[in-house]
């Protein structure tokens, strides 16, 4: 099978989107597929990927995504592919599949982060401004809109809804396949040392807990909520709480932030890393308070590494959690007050432990070789189809 796979970006550094479909295309090269994917970047050579590096040189960004969208046309259709598959919008594709979400819930969930309605207000007439993301939103609506579009994978319930809220997609063109990461190798020795080596580079103690928060925009994934939760603990006493923060938002804004809630000797920021497995092993809980992810990587990570997880309900991957045995699903991330109390409960190392062993479960439910073999039968379902139309 010839498939076309269509990604502006594909450099894992830029967020969880571009790492899954780097996971999603060596498992699908792996099942004997002739993938051939199309993308703005320069990806390190792979054995068996052909990959068509596709120039959106332009002026501004709105037009270099703009070049690229017509570029990558020309050239999907110069050749001749049995499956198309789209992971950036386009509307020549066989299959959608936004993984990051939908352009108009992505809008609706950053007007969301701000607190009053002044903010939201100025917030929503920036977006109107933004002629990238009025772009964007315009081919979202051609996408979904075309009654003959592309079928849409969906990798959430979230994701779901969003297409039938925003839209009225009918329920027969969208496809959930869950989103998916691969597991956790590393043996218990290795997870043991990447726990004793990583808190002595940081100063954590044995015996402290160690929460890790992991993103890349701060603001959207709740950063700052998070610092109002430790703070809101350090004024009523509860110590032996550290915290990682892991990512490349850092900048002296939220050292400034960490030291106004009083909170400078519990957090840490480590900047971006390529370590993340051993931040996971030395961990003991990972939070993520988004205001919007489709579906988390870096909570189906932590699940699938043992670790209990504190998330929102805009989050996809909290639909992998079940309440008050892996994990904690909070309503809205700001209600500090929940939050809080949820790790508090998670204080107890041997409510730890039991919540990690119910974690770690969800492992086979979120492989990305199940991902992968779910939407390869999304492929031969339309190619049968095609073969039952002739």
């Amino acid at each position: 099978m010839k498939v076309a796979l269509v990604t502006e970006w594909l450099d894992a550094w830029r967020g969880g989107a571009e790492t899954s479909t780097l996971q999603f295309m060596h498992h699908m090269m792996d099942a004997g597929i002739d993938l051939h994917v199309f993308t703005r970047s320069r990806p390190s050579p792979t054995p068996g990927l052909k990959v068509h590096t596709i120039n959106g040189a332009a002026m501004s960004r709105t037009r270099q995504s703009v070049t690229f969208s017509h570029r990558v046309e020309r050239a999907v259709r110069g050749e001749t592919f049995d499956i198309v598959h789209a992971i950036s919008p386009c509307t020549f594709a066989d299959f959608y599949q936004p993984r990051g979400g939908t352009v108009a819930e992505t809008i609706r969930r950053n007007i969301a982060i701000r607190k009053t309605p002044m903010a939201k207000a100025w917030k929503q007439c920036m977006i109107r401004l933004n002629l990238k993301q009025r772009y964007m939103l315009a081919l979202e609506r051609r996408i979904f809109s075309n009654p003959s579009g592309p079928d849409i994978i969906s990798i959430s319930d979230y994701v779901s809804k969003q297409l039938e809220e925003h839209y009225g997609l009918r329920p027969e063109r969208i496809h959930k396949v869950y989103n998916g990461v691969d597991p956790d190798a590393a043996s218990l020795d290795e997870r043991k040392l990447d726990r004793e080596e990583l808190r002595r580079e940081y100063g954590i103690a044995p015996e402290d807990c160690l929460v890790i928060l992991t993103a890349h925009n701060f603001r959207l994934k709740g950063v700052e909520r998070w610092l109002e939760v430790l703070g809101m603990l350090a004024r009523e006493g509860v110590t032996g709480i550290k915290s990682l923060i892991i990512g490349k938002g850092e900048s002296a804004h939220w050292h400034r932030l960490a030291a106004r809630h009083g909170v400078e000797s519990m957090v840490i920021f480590t900047g971006p890393s390529q370590r993340m497995p051993a931040f996971r092993h030395a961990a003991d809980v990972a939070v993520h308070p988004t205001y919007y992810d489709p579906c988390s990587r870096v909570v189906l990570e932590a699940l699938v590494s043992g670790l209990p997880v504190i998330t929102t309900r805009w989050d996809g991957a909290s639909e992998m959690i079940e309440d008050g045995v892996s994990g904690y699903v909070v309503d809205n991330p700001d209600d500090i007050r929940a939050m809080a109390d949820c790790v508090k409960l998670l204080l107890d190392p041997a409510q730890r432990q039991k919540m990690g062993a119910s974690a770690v479960k969800v492992a086979d439910t979120v492989s990305m070789a199940r991902h992968a073999r779910a939407v390869l039968a999304l492929y031969e379902e339309m190619l049968s189809s095609r073969r039952v139309d002739r």
